[in-house]
């Protein structure tokens, strides 16, 4: 009797395998699209948004930096910003510090 069970016992995880596998299959695909549209997709999004704000800037911009610093554009290179923070401080920056460009006027009312 006791031989009977053990092979009862032995068909049945010798069945349950092939399911587990499909499962942690489709468990590893799910977990994958869920990090895909919760965490990739987004962060490609923003770093595309940034991109182009960094392509766009020009003479004049006033900005935010990503330090809290703010201030004016006042030349352009291919790597480098230099802003007005305030009279005679001129700094330079890395574009990619740039966090937002702000209305025109917001430093002054400010």
């Amino acid at each position: 009797m006791g031989f009977f069970i053990a092979d009862a016992v032995a068909q049945t995880e010798g069945a349950a395998a092939p399911n587990a596998g499909f499962m942690n299959f489709v468990l590893l695909g799910g977990l994958f699209l869920f990090m895909y549209f919760v965490i990739i997709r987004p962060q490609r999004k923003r770093q595309k948004e940034h991109t182009s704000l960094v392509e766009s800037l020009g003479k004049g911009d006033e900005v935010v930096l990503t330090s809290g610093m703010l201030g004016k554009i006042i030349e352009v290179d291919e790597h480098y910003v230099t802003i007005n923070a305030t009279n005679n401080v001129d700094l330079k920056f890395q574009k990619v510090s740039v966090h937002a460009v702000l209305p025109k006027g917001t430093i002054k009312s400010i």
